[in-house]
């Protein structure tokens, strides 16, 4: 950027911030009525945690699972798996027929129970197929007892589905309903706009998280109620780690956002005295927070889960361009200058840095604004916005709030030549000399260790497991893992069959083919998973031939007269059932194969799907169409996309404000070169992951792009700054050093503040937040030692120790 344009820019933010101060009072008043109208949005927020939620609408992969729902019905279900020292007991079955009762009577949102109390039994009687539920009344003596734990344990239509293998664990799965009469979720204000409130809605609306939060939560009622020694009950399934999950996260934003205030508030106060410049910072951020929020509100964009950080970073970040502002400020006015003047020397000082400091912070996060994960996407472009709405309450209201409020005693001294009267100053004269003297080593030592991570680095896995960001004590996680352990699993994956021909699914060696994919997936483990349960209309049809066959176990098979397949079905549905419905459409043309596995890493579901798919490209050709899908897929595909955003995102992210800086700076090659320092703390903050053993997950994989838009912001300070004293003292030296003492300050509390902020995550429920926090905090407080210890040295080694004035007005190189 040209010397001449500079001024420019500096003498425009001069003259903008003289006005600003002279029409104060409408400007703030003006600012305040946009304010409020995008907080107006705030009560059209919603929280939404499905797992839906990670896909956009037209995402091939969302759209045939809300066909296969549409068709189907839910396959995320609620299990309540129950232990007793024997299931078959006059005890246990009564006090199961109870607590199926009750769900029954009093859970809302439930479109089917099952259990052992109503699971179809079908048999045969002479001539008659009887279809009925396996327990229309209670055993009343031993035999009885005993003639059904025998017909229970052979039947595979009940194995891991109700029963264990062991006998000692049964279970009811509860289906919840596809609609609702009931809408989502509403908020009050900023604080609380995690706070649910049912709104109503158009009726066939999709369940809403209010509704399956009530589900859940009168289940967890009822499954404490009822467990007792010999009748342990325990919750699982994909709905209650949602609502765990959602339950979890609205905690902890609210506990963040009061942490993160109190410690911009102690930090403010320790760096200027003055309570003036701790009320408006933080008047600032917090009106730029709320019209953020209510602006997603406007536009229909609901909190999802990598979105809950967005209060808190805003509030970290937002307030830096004020610090440096207020830094400036603080100088000019101990520098005698009236109060007017200098607010405006403080805003031409620091206004243009400010302004492309934003602008490098939003294209950090906005790279994620192109993600095709939905959540990821959306908290990349409100961050950019909010960054920049936080930017224009900065220089408008700044401004006219130092000319209103009472400044406070400022100490009349000349700031840059405090070095031997303040310790701080002192430090940053001691760095900056030593960081230009021992220029050479510093680089060489920067270079092996930014090589060295960037090959460990190179190592990180990938990782989408929300359970396992939860502690490992809680109980919904045991529930999940004790449920996946010996009932088979959790987690659901459908193969959809079409056809393509009415009653296609009466021929024979497409059931057969349908059959033996079943007996192969469930009997040989795939990778690191086993399948627990498989479900179709293979198995209800070897069910009904075995019941027409003297309910021989021989005949549990697909009929060998083909013609005969039909008329069973015709027999079954005439039985008065309806659990046909649940595997195939009314036309037979197209079915499900259900697959119940245990919930992983969904890193060990992609290879699951690929084998999966492979065996019905091979089994079925083109003879007919299938498609997976089910929440597995769901999970495969947010993977599959986060891996793609991932590095879309960081090269998008690196690209655009490497080319920022050396518009900035004016010198490609300087441009080049300052980007060292931002590039190895990132470095060095992945190879950290990869040595501790911390994945890229929906969080972690944030810290790039978040650390290098913020990480650049002190760099485009200090480099601002540098090659203004480069020009006017041509002293490498010397530059660093009044850089460091009057930007340097600045760019120590706006690091202090943003890692205490980043920080605050530590005290986050999920290991996923933790690491968040911790890893963010750490990257920028590296970034801030880059930026006084490498950045000068580089600058050293580019320029001399003297730069030639001769060169002064460099051209591009």
């Amino acid at each position: 950027m040209k010397v001449g344009f500079k001024h420019i820019l500096e003498n425009q933010f001069e003259v903008f911030t003289l006005r600003i101060c002279r029409y104060r009072y409408l400007v703030i008043i003006g600012v305040l009525i946009v304010a409020a109208f995008a907080a107006s949005g705030l009560r059209n927020i919603t929280v939404d945690t499905s797992n839906e939620s990670f896909l956009f609408p037209d995402d091939p992969v969302l759209i045939r699972y809300e066909e296969f729902r549409e068709q189907f019905g839910r396959d995320d279900v609620i299990i309540i798996a129950i232990k007793g020292d024997d299931v078959f007991t006059f005890e246990f079955l009564n006090r199961l027929q109870n607590f199926h009762q009750k769900i029954a009577d009093e859970v809302p949102f439930v479109a089917s129970i099952t259990s052992l109390i109503n699971i179809r039994e079908t048999r045969g009687e002479g001539d008659r197929l009887i279809v009925d539920d396996l327990l229309t009344t209670l055993p009343t003596n031993q035999n009885e007892l005993e003639n059904l734990r025998r017909r229970v344990l052979a039947n595979p239509l009940y194995q891991n589905r109700l029963i264990s293998a062991d006998g000692e664990f049964t279970s009811i799965i509860v289906e919840l309903s596809r609609f609702s009469g009931e809408g989502g979720l509403a908020v009050d204000d900023a604080l609380s706009f995690f706070d649910e409130t049912d709104v109503p809605t158009a009726n066939n609306e999709k369940l809403t998280e209010a509704e399956i939060h009530q589900l859940v939560m009168q289940m967890d009622e009822m499954t404490r109620q009822y467990s007792i020694q010999g009748f342990e009950v325990i919750m699982a399934g994909t709905p209650a780690v949602t609502d765990t999950l959602k339950l979890t996260l609205q905690e902890d934003v609210r506990k963040f956002i009061i942490l993160v205030v109190a410690v911009i508030m102690v930090l403010l106060l320790i760096a200027f005295r003055v309570i003036g410049a701790v009320v408006l910072p933080l008047g600032v951020v917090l009106l730029a927070l709320v019209s953020t929020i209510g602006l997603m509100g406007h536009l229909g964009i609901s909190v999802k889960l990598p979105t809950v950080i967005l209060p808190s970073f805003l509030l970290a970040v937002g307030v830096g361009a004020a610090i440096h502002l207020l830094e400036i400020w603080k100088q000019k006015r101990a520098s005698s200058e009236q109060d007017h003047q200098a607010i405006a020397s403080a805003v031409r000082h620091a206004g243009l840095p400010i302004l492309l400091t934003s602008l490098t912070t939003a294209v950090g996060l906005g790279s994620f604004s192109l993600a095709e994960v939905a959540p990821i996407a959306e908290l990349g472009l409100f961050s950019a916005i909010g960054i920049i709405i936080a930017l224009i309450y900065t220089l408008l209201l700044l401004p006219a709030g130092l000319a209103i409020l009472p400044a406070g005693k400022v100490k009349k001294s000349q700031p840059e030549n405090e070095g031997e009267h303040d310790i701080i100053n002192k430090a940053l004269v001691n760095i900056a000399s030593w960081s230009v003297r021992k220029a050479k080593p510093i680089c060489v030592l920067s270079a092996l260790l930014l090589a060295g991570s960037l090959l460990v680095a190179a190592q990180l896995r990938f990782s989408h497991d929300v359970l396992s960001w939860l502690p490992e004590e809680w109980p919904i996680r045991q529930a999940t893992e004790m449920v996946d352990k010996n009932m088979g699993g959790s987690v659901s994956l459908e193969v959809i069959i079409d056809t393509g021909v009415e009653n296609g699914l009466h021929d024979r060696n497409t059931l057969i083919k349908i059959d033996q994919l079943s007996q192969e997936i469930e009997d040989d483990p795939i990778g690191a998973l086993s399948v627990g349960s498989t479900l179709s209309i293979a198995v209800l049809l070897k069910e009904i031939h075995q019941a027409l066959n003297g309910n021989n176990p021989e005949y549990y098979r697909i009929p060998e007269n083909e013609r005969l397949i039909p008329q069973e079905f015709l027999l079954f549905e005439n039985s008065g059932s309806d659990d046909v419905e649940d595997l195939v459409d009314s036309r037979f043309q197209i079915g499900r194969l259900s697959l119940r596995v245990p919930w992983r890493d969904t890193l060990e579901y992609s290879p699951f799907i690929d084998i999966v798919n492979d065996k019905f490209k091979d089994a079925f050709g083109n003879s007919a169409t299938y498609e997976i899908t089910g929440i597995m897929s769901l999970f495969s595909r947010t993977l599959e996309a986060a891996i793609f955003t991932t590095a879309k995102s960081y090269a998008i992210a690196f690209g655009a404000i490497t080319i920022m800086m050396v518009l900035l700076i004016g010198r490609i090659a300087s441009g080049l070169i300052s980007m060292i320092p931002n590039l190895a703390p990132i470095a060095i903050t992945l190879a950290t992951m990869q040595i501790t053993g911390i994945p890229l997950n929906l969080f972690t994989m944030l810290v790039a792009s978040i650390a290098i838009g913020l990480a650049v912001d002190d760099t485009i300070h200090f480099m601002h700054h540098f090659h203004r004293y480069l020009d006017k003292f041509g002293d490498v030296e010397l530059a660093v050093q009044k850089t460091l003492l009057t930007s340097g300050r600045a760019m120590l509390t706006t690091s202090v503040i943003l890692s205490a902020g980043f920080f605050v995550f530590c005290f986050a429920s999920m290991s996923n937040l933790i690491q968040f926090g911790i890893l963010t905090g750490m990257t920028i407080i590296l970034a801030l030692l880059a930026d006084f210890v490498l950045a000068p040295a580089l600058m050293s080694l580019r320029y001399g120790k003297i730069y030639p004035r001769e060169t002064k007005q460099e051209k591009t190189v």
